[in-house]
């Protein structure tokens, strides 16, 4: 499917100035940010792509590059080795962070609540980072990956009060309900967290027998993390909702995957297309040959052509990385490495010194033109 216009995304003319885009995207995230919208595929769809659209328009350089070349600006195929090949993928609530600022869950207690986060209230839980190694085949291709992350979770049997069901809650008689003590000496005051009810301003009269009063309990959670094809090393992916457990039956937290992609054995990787060096034998390399391949989905094969030299590059178009964001995929580039004959014995060793003597300056046409350059150097 065709991407839309970053400008028409944001709803903004084209000469639009810095703060008119960002004041357009504080605006049009807060109305579909997955939050707001819980379950509302269309609504996450579409702030996916004001964080893409607002990642691209905020950056003057990237900008400009927009300005001038449109999406292919953003396009490793087109603009080769440029300037922004660290684009790869895009986690749209970075941008809402670096917009709004801080975590998503305060934001939106003030946006949407009209007064700040009561402190003996409901809190949400931390986020998480998790550190995954794949290999390049799966980095390429894409796959679904199963982790285990010990992490404390809401507890089941309270449902995060810390109180053991059924029973009563009173007002803390420390703090009185304010979460913190006041500490005066002389002309300064200090504000603690309540060591009496832990910041939550009230205490249980039964704590929870399963959590210990804490609302929330040691586990270990098996999460699948779905892996889109074309990521690198770097890509960060976000899993909503399986960070830590809030507090007092707040929100959970969200788990962030940092990926690390292992080295592949023969392919190394440039932007979206993928190059590797290809042995051939000195015999096919002077006669020519049909010569197979590998791929990352199979085998392929290129021609050849007789007189074939080190480092000559065929393109097998298409058969490189497809790209995070949706442009299409890379090429391969295959690199062929003429090998020189070793170990040869009595008779290999007389063919190729009787090859020699029949051979004469224009069947080595490269060692002639050097030769012809050098030769004042050579008095």
């Amino acid at each position: 499917m065709a991407k839309r216009d970053y400008y028409e995304v944001l709803g903004v003319e084209r000469n639009a100035s810095e703060e008119e885009i960002k004041k357009a995207y504080r605006k049009l995230a807060v109305k579909y940010h997955p939050d707001k919208n819980p379950g509302d595929k269309s609504a996450e769809e579409k702030f996916k792509e004001l964080g893409e659209a607002y990642e691209a328009l905020s950056n003057p350089q990237q900008r400009a590059a927009y300005d001038q070349y449109g999406h292919a600006a953003f396009d490793s195929r087109v603009r080769g080795a440029g300037v922004f090949r660290g684009g790869g993928f895009h986690d749209p609530f970075e941008s809402f962070r670096e917009v709004f600022g801080g975590g998503a869950g305060s934001i939106f207690d003030e946006l949407f609540g009209g007064e700040r986060r009561d402190p003996t209230g409901p809190q949400r839980g931390a986020d998480l980072r998790y550190d995954m190694e794949i290999s390049f085949e799966e980095a390429v291709l894409g796959c679904e990956k199963e982790i285990a992350v010990a992490k404390p979770d809401t507890c089941e049997s309270c449902r995060g009060s810390g109180a053991e069901p059924g029973s009563a809650t009173k007002t803390c008689s420390t703090c009185g309900g304010r979460g913190q003590v006041i500490n005066s000496r002389g002309i300064f005051s200090i504000a603690q967290t309540c060591p009496r009810c832990e910041g939550a301003g009230r205490t249980m009269e039964k704590p929870c027998r399963a959590c210990r009063g804490a609302g929330r309990r040691e586990r270990t959670s098996k999460i699948t993390i779905k892996i889109p094809p074309g990521v690198d090393t770097g890509a960060r992916l976000r899993s909503a909702g399986n960070g830590e457990g809030g507090i007092r039956g707040g929100p959970a937290g969200n788990l962030y995957v940092i990926l690390h992609v292992r080295p592949h054995e023969i392919f190394h990787r440039d932007g979206d297309d993928l190059v590797c060096d290809v042995p051939i034998s000195f015999v096919q390399a002077a006669l020519g040959a049909d010569i197979e391949v590998p791929t990352l989905a199979g085998k392929a094969h290129i021609k050849d052509p007789p007189g074939t030299q080190t480092g000559t590059v065929f393109r097998l178009k298409g058969k490189g990385v497809r790209n995070v964001q949706g442009y299409g995929s890379g090429d391969l580039h295959v690199r062929v490495q003429v090998e020189v004959p070793a170990h040869l014995n009595a008779a290999q060793r007389a063919k190729l010194q009787e090859f020699a003597e029949l051979c004469d300056a224009n069947v080595n046409p490269q060692t002639k033109s050097f030769l012809e350059k050098a030769k004042d150097l050579f008095r």
